[in-house]
């Protein structure tokens, strides 16, 4: 079989496997104008900065991503020369000094010069020749412990669960400047990447993670040098197919460790990232097209094999500081190399041989047709797009919304962010954005006005200013934002207007080929190409697609549902996420069952079959517990405990994804 046919059809797999050009792009440009409205807000502001990394930031979707996030305080910068402290305002921001003299290369050491700092980082001082010097391991531990109380400390980061998501969360510090010790990356960009690709990293400064160097002097204080938002910007900058080889290289050293315990894992995906920035950089191939995908793996390969025999992987930014010093020496250097170049001797067909490998190119291979097609269009319906789309506008529909102050700061970020170029794919993420800050403001106005014995004359103007919010989302918002409507008219006690917008809400959520948390039925692409097919994406959002409600657990919505954001607080989770149909038709409940008690009847009729028999279509798997709950709250009221009492008995066998069990424990107490 020849190289360029299996390089032709494994291009078209990883596609398949991977994602297409578009469908990364869309995963990029969604977090990007997600990350560039949170860091306009929190630029001049005293909180904290988060920024996304990671397989996940870089354009990859595999099932088993960590969600990789770093988190640094604004208002602590690090310096390289004490000369860059006139740049700074030092009643605004506390200055760290940088001494890497006694670390090795791409570690250092972290001071306060001026001994002034906020209670975090001053509690993970240390004395170190006189100087007060931040400790990484106490840095790391006081934030695994008193910020992140359910995680472990898992190498820099604090590493937990969020359902079925495992996250690593690193808590760093942050410099304005480009390290002094990276300069010679710099002097080598001569083909790779573009110059104004080196501009923008080099203006970015970089980041400081709190971990050492096992071997280097002050292993418990020393912090890591992390080039991580560089190595995004490298990573958006390859073409696809350097992607793709990227990817699967991934694959590769996933199976290679497959079986092994932590310990005996001598390589990792960082490595496989070195390994593609040096060979990109380094013109090992004249073209990364898709006739030369498997070449430019087999490249990649041989590079890694040169590296294990000689014991040394040069960080891409610091050569000198070589990545296998821990790990890859002795015995078990001689092992992985004779591993390693048993591969080699099959040459590039031992990837037919992978499970996780050989299945996309077989594939694509027994398929002709496919094999020699690589228009996007072709290999992807136009609904696919729209999935991914709006599946990933999904994951990062969240925002540091802590007051109304904050909420005028973003809608302030967002008018600038209007007039800016955007994304065909950007403009519907910063519509959806804009409807969660609307409906955030209006539900804090309503706890500020409930709250405090404001006069009628202010209440009418809050409530006048909310329903123009929430009719403004209803009008470039997603399908399921009427029900922010209908909810605020419920807990004003407009429950005529509330049961009309939950009957418009209901026919749009009937439609065929809805699109619910980012998915439409395969089966159902023919309804829904023909309901908004060729149409742009925000109409596509306003007629065709809806999400769950997320309910902010520090915001009273529904005072049914109070127990339950109390509960979900207290275990340090952030919001209810609720089914549209759920919560249509227990608003529907609400509104009916004082007035109309037949129609009251039939809309929990309807919510017991939809959460009784439902399969994962219109209520989430993990949204369950939540469903089972307000199920079980309805058949309450209507004095069914009985019904209820077995309704709670399901919330809790469900997976704990919100967090609710005190409050379904004491629904069950207030039963008996």
């Amino acid at each position: 079989m020849a190289l360029q046919t299996i390089s032709e059809s494994g291009y078209v797999g990883l596609c398949l496997k991977i994602g297409t050009p578009q469908q990364v792009a869309i995963r990029r440009d969604v977090v990007d104008i997600w990350e560039l409205l949170e860091h306009k807000v929190t630029r001049t502001g005293q909180g904290v900065v988060m920024m996304s990394s990671g397989s996940r930031r870089e354009g990859f979707r595999f099932q088993d991503s960590d969600i990789d996030i770093m988190y640094w305080p604004n208002n602590h910068r690090v310096l390289w020369d004490f000369s860059q402290a006139t740049l700074y305002n030092t009643h605004r921001y506390a200055l760290i000094l940088c001494d890497s003299s006694e670390s090795p290369p791409g570690f250092t050491l972290l001071w306060l010069p001026l001994e002034e700092a906020d209670i975090l980082v001053l509690s993970s001082c240390v004395r170190i020749n006189g100087a007060l010097c931040i400790s990484s391991a106490l840095y790391r531990d006081n934030t695994c412990t008193l910020i992140r109380q359910d995680s472990t400390v898992h190498g820099p980061c604090s590493s937990g669960r969020n359902g079925p998501w495992e996250y690593d969360v690193a808590d760093c510090f942050a410099s304005d400047f480009w390290p002094p010790s990276a300069s010679s990356w710099t002097d080598r960009c001569h083909s790779w990447p573009p110059p104004h690709v080196v501009d923008d990293i080099t203006r970015s400064g970089c980041h400081f993670v709190a971990i050492g160097h096992k071997l280097g002097k002050h292993a418990d204080n020393e912090w890591r040098i992390s080039f991580s938002q560089a190595e995004q910007e490298l990573v958006c900058a390859m073409n696809h197919t350097q992607f793709l080889t990227y990817g699967l290289l991934k694959f590769f050293v996933k199976e290679f460790n497959n079986g092994l315990s932590e310990e005996q894992k001598l390589l990792c995906s960082y490595h496989m990232k070195t390994i593609i920035f040096w060979a990109v950089q380094q013109n090992t191939i004249a073209h990364w097209c898709p006739q030369n995908l498997l070449a430019g793996f087999w490249v990649c390969f041989k590079l890694l094999l040169k590296w294990v025999y000689e014991g040394y992987c040069p960080n891409f930014f610091i050569p000198e500081n070589n990545m296998f010093l821990n790990k890859v020496h002795g015995v078990a250097q001689r092992n992985l190399f004779t591993q390693l170049y048993g591969l080699y001797e099959k040459g590039i067909a031992f990837l037919l041989q992978s499970p996780s490998i050989s299945p996309y190119i077989m594939d694509v291979l027994c398929n002709p047709r496919l094999s020699v097609c690589t228009e996007e269009q072709t290999l992807t319906p136009e609904a696919v797009f729209d999935d991914e789309l709006f599946g990933e506008m999904n994951k990062k529909d969240s925002l540091n919304l802590i007051n109304l102050q904050s909420c005028m700061e973003h809608l302030h970020v967002v008018e600038q962010m209007i007039r800016s170029p955007l994304t065909q794919c950007q403009i519907p993420m910063l519509q959806k954005l804009t409807a969660t800050i609307l409906q955030t403001s209006v539900f804090m106005l309503h706890d500020m006005y409930t709250d405090t014995s404001g006069g009628n004359k202010q209440m009418y103007i809050a409530d006048r200013r909310s329903c123009y919010m929430l009719k403004l989302v209803a009008k470039f918002g997603c399908v399921s934002d009427l029900l922010y409507i209908a909810m605020y008219f419920y807990t004003t006690f407009r429950h005529r207007e509330a049961l009309s917008v939950i009957e418009m809400t209901k026919v749009k959520l009937a439609q065929p080929g809805l699109m619910y948390y980012g998915y439409v039925d395969p089966e159902r692409h023919t309804e829904y190409t023909e309901a908004v097919g060729g149409r742009s994406w925000s109409y596509k959002m306003r007629h065709a697609v809806a999400y769950d409600i997320k309910l902010d657990n520090d915001i009273c919505y529904i005072n049914e549902l109070t127990p339950e954001q109390q509960s979900s607080t207290l275990n340090h989770w952030p919001s209810l996420n609720i089914p549209p149909l759920v919560l249509l038709h227990m608003l529907e409940f609400l509104c009916c069952r004082h007035v109309d008690p037949m129609r009251a009847q039939a809309a929990l009729d309807d919510l017991q079959v939809l959460v009784h028999h439902d399969q994962g279509v219109l209520v989430f798997e993990l949204y369950r517990d939540i469903s089972w709950e307000i199920l079980g709250i309805c058949q309450q009221m209507t004095g069914n405990h009985q019904a209820a009492l077995y309704s709670y008995t399901q919330s809790l066998r469900q997976y704990p994804f919100h967090k609710i069990h005190t409050a379904t424990r004491h629904r069950i107490q207030d039963l008996h």
